[in-house]
């Protein structure tokens, strides 16, 4: 499919802490007949090799968001998808740490086989989402593949999945590696729709594993700082614990701060202008606008689709230029 070149609205995104902002954006947008002018930019890092598939979990997690398809116990995966082809996997005596449902399994052969077809990774995302019934573009961060890495003291450095899914994030993360990352440029479809945006949403995933890893690929921060439309992020941090995931580990041991939103505003210092804060963390308001950021606060926390699309609807208004 076609860049259209009507994106506006640009989000980077993770997995399930991101696709819930992403699903209230696609929500709000929508309603407005502005769905194709959502592009969202996702982690790819997280990518992995699964039975000889291509997994790519992040973008696979937003995708079924924002369809409608997702497990909204779990947040990710397939809702009612069974597991019998992981089960003979089983029978075979294969390591199945890694969960895959029936159906998610589609995905990932008709990803892998594309791939050996010489398609590229963004080409591909589209025809799948596209597939899905979805207006907006979900765009890989590179069309190059990245793996993230993490040097944990337990066990030395690991792939990312292995640290998440099959050890359950209880290592200590000393440092953290983008492998790939040198040879990796952001397509021609991302530039377009960062040049072309109104604004620019860094979604409250992880800093360090899910959007570091986007500002990491050649190009990409370079294209945010020069674009003329205002960068703004919504803390993963809240009240000093994590949204979703280990976030506010890796902050205390791989930066050596104590979690919090403030820690957050520092992390981003210089590249992003606006700042979304929770009412929890009110009291953090004035310290990090002295930073010089516009800061809004507002409930950033989702349980709900309409939290999702309120908290949308909150930044749009606050931070689109009029």
């Amino acid at each position: 499919m076609e860049y259209n070149g009507k994106n506006k609205i640009v989000t980077l995104c993770g997995g399930v802490g991101g696709a819930k902002l992403a699903l209230g954006l696609y929500r709000c947008l929508k309603e407005r007949g502005r769905a194709n002018d959502l592009a969202i930019i996702g982690n790819t890092g997280d990518d992995l090799d699964m039975f000889g598939l291509h997994v790519s979990p992040d973008l696979d997690t937003v995708m079924y968001t924002l369809a409608g398809l997702s497990n909204p116990q779990q947040g990710w995966g397939i809702a009612d998808d069974t597991y019998r082809v992981l089960d003979l996997f089983k029978r075979y005596g294969e390591d199945t740490w890694f969960l895959l449902g029936d159906q998610d399994f589609a995905t990932h052969i008709l990803r892998t086989r594309m791939l050996k077809e010489g398609v590229s990774l963004t080409e591909i995302t589209a025809t799948l989402t596209v597939s899905l019934g979805l207006d907006c573009a979900l765009l890989p961060m590179s069309d190059s593949p990245v793996c993230t890495y993490v040097e944990t003291l337990e066990v030395g450095e690991i792939p990312f999945q292995e640290y998440f899914v099959r050890r359950g994030a209880t290592d200590t993360v000393v440092g953290i590696r983008y492998d790939g990352i040198e040879q990796a440029e952001i397509t021609a479809p991302i530039a377009a729709a960062i040049w072309q945006s109104e604004l620019v949403i860094i979604a409250p995933s992880n800093p360090y594993l899910s959007i570091e890893p986007i500002l990491q690929v050649k190009g990409m921060e370079q294209a945010l700082l020069q674009c003329n439309s205002p960068v703004v992020v919504v803390s993963p941090i809240v009240g000093g614990k994590a949204l979703k995931g280990p976030a506010a580990d890796i902050m205390r041991s791989f930066d050596g701060v104590e979690p919090s939103a403030l820690g957050v505003a520092k992390y981003y210092q210089g590249l992003v202008g606006g700042f979304v804060l929770d009412v929890s963390d009110d009291a953090l308001a004035e310290e990090i606008a002295a930073m010089g950021y516009q800061v809004l606060v507002t409930q950033t926390v989702m349980q709900t689709n309409e939290d999702k699309q309120l908290l949308a609807e909150h930044i749009l208004e606050e931070f689109l230029p009029r």
